[in-house]
């Protein structure tokens, strides 16, 4: 399976911005990309969600709902937020349709919802589903402080895991003026091996934006 598996250090981060950016730059260069959204929640009627933008940044090839089979109203974790509903998530299910997908496609992102060990059903996380996929994952990290420590966790989750790390992303996420900004990817350099590929500042303007990771995030990550 050729594609990537987008998880973060937190929420509210810019995970969907990311793989929004990446699965545009592929579908440009002439890659039939997809981006999936297994679950999503805190859906509000009448909102965008998510899973609304990587239905346009994927040029709306696939329906809305398989790209995003579960969604809740709840801002929880899947798992809790399906519970609240009197629903369940299906772990095989989810793995069979991004196989689907990946099938039907030549690259599929999965994005996941939160850090790496949310819970996605009442027996799995979004790591298991990582490790299920066996996908490269690349990691979305806040650019402020205490990226550090949430960064290095999560890469030693990673590995204790088996899982391929393809790359560190740092995207300031809101627009604050934090003295450790400067110094955090060199520290998360030094402390995990692995130099962050991109250290995105904060743009007010959604659109622009957009255009500014498309072209931070060009060349640096291959799937």
């Amino acid at each position: 399976m050729r594609g990537l598996f987008v998880t973060g250090t937190d929420t509210g981060i810019g995970k969907t911005e990311v793989t929004c950016a990446l699965v545009a730059n592929a579908r440009a260069a002439g890659v039939d990309a997809v981006a999936m959204k297994p679950a999503q929640s805190g859906v509000a009627p009448g909102e965008p969600t998510d899973a609304d933008r990587l239905h346009a940044a994927c040029d709306g090839v696939e329906p809305l709902d398989v790209l995003c089979p579960y969604s809740f109203a709840a801002p929880l974790a899947p798992a809790v937020a399906a519970r609240l509903e009197g629903r369940s998530v299906s772990f095989g299910a989810l793995v069979e349709r991004v196989r689907a997908l990946a099938a039907r496609h030549e690259a599929v992102l999965v994005e996941g919802a939160g850090g790496l060990i949310v819970p996605l059903t009442d027996t799995h996380t979004y790591a298991d589903l990582a490790v299920a996929l066996g996908l490269p994952v690349l990691l979305v990290a806040r650019a402020g402080l205490g990226t550090v420590n949430h960064t290095a966790l999560t890469v030693e989750a990673l590995r204790a895991r088996g899982l391929a790390l393809a790359g560190i992303v740092l995207n300031s996420a809101c627009d604050t003026d934090d003295p450790s900004i400067p110094y955090n990817a060199a520290e998360i350099a030094r402390v995990t091996g692995r130099e962050p590929l991109a250290s995105l500042p904060h743009t007010r303007d959604i659109a622009e934006r957009q255009r500014f990771l498309r072209s931070r995030l060009a060349g640096k990550i291959q799937f």
